[in-house]
């Protein structure tokens, strides 16, 4: 099946966290986007493997994806080796996405810039036609999609490029809101707190999307690395 976009993330909620309102707009223009996540999440200080599955297909529903899928290598230890390569090769075979946003290249998060380069990789691998693979039993055409972009997480970045997601903030935040476990709940926070599970992580959250939205001069946005530079025909492209 042909996808527009292939949105990859190390844990469920990276995807929401870094590309919402990305995955938000072009819903909203008729494009078909899945969702990939490379592990469950499972050694998240809060919540367990099986409550962020649920969150995340919850996630999903608010988003309108087409589908969304976890690879279920381990968190924290997933490797960019042969098997675990192969499995998100598969994967963008299958899906056959014209473009592929991955999680940011360097962050606080060490699974999150080893995300970065797995899903660069396996894009390029996917391409490469002696490498054989079958999918449910059926094999499989090469496949490299057109670009990665890496979006911007907790780590300060300066972007390539934004995209404006003013129309889409409010929706975003629902979809990652519904990772209840992980995040701020007034009065009713009983576990470990975390980096982003305090009250102030919601407002960094505003604040980034509002960093970046003022860059190109619209209420908030969300800022993407590039692997190579976008090329355009003309100026008018931009106009």
């Amino acid at each position: 099946m042909m996808t527009d976009i292939l949105a990859i993330g190390a844990h469920p909620d990276d995807v929401e966290l870094g590309a919402g309102g990305t995955v938000l707009r072009h819903i909203q223009l008729g494009k078909k986007v899945v969702i990939v996540d490379l592990t469950a999440g499972e050694l998240g200080t809060r919540g367990n493997a099986q409550l962020r599955e649920q969150e995340a297909a919850a996630s999903a529903r608010i988003l309108g994806v087409e589908e969304r899928v976890n690879l279920g290598l381990k968190d924290g230890f997933f490797e960019n080796d042969e098997p675990s390569l192969l499995e998100l090769v598969k994967v963008i075979r299958h899906y056959r996405p014209l473009i592929v946003l991955a999680n940011a290249v360097n962050d606080r998060h060490p699974d999150h810039g080893n995300g970065a380069s797995f899903a660069s990789r396996a894009c390029f691998l996917a391409g490469l036609r002696k490498i054989e693979t079958e999918y449910f039993g059926s094999a499989q055409e090469p496949h490299r999609p057109n670009a990665v972009y890496h979006y911007i997480q907790d780590r300060f970045i300066h972007p390539d490029l934004v995209i404006d997601i003013t129309d889409f903030y409010d929706k975003k935040m629902e979809a990652i809101l519904a990772f209840s476990s992980q995040f701020y709940k007034d009065g009713e926070d009983k576990e470990p707190g975390t980096p982003i599970s305090g009250e102030d992580y919601l407002r960094f959250l505003e604040g980034r999307a509002r960093e970046m939205g003022r860059i190109i001069g619209s209420i908030f946005g969300e800022g993407y690395t590039t692997e190579r530079a976008p090329g355009i025909n003309s100026f008018s492209d931009l106009l």
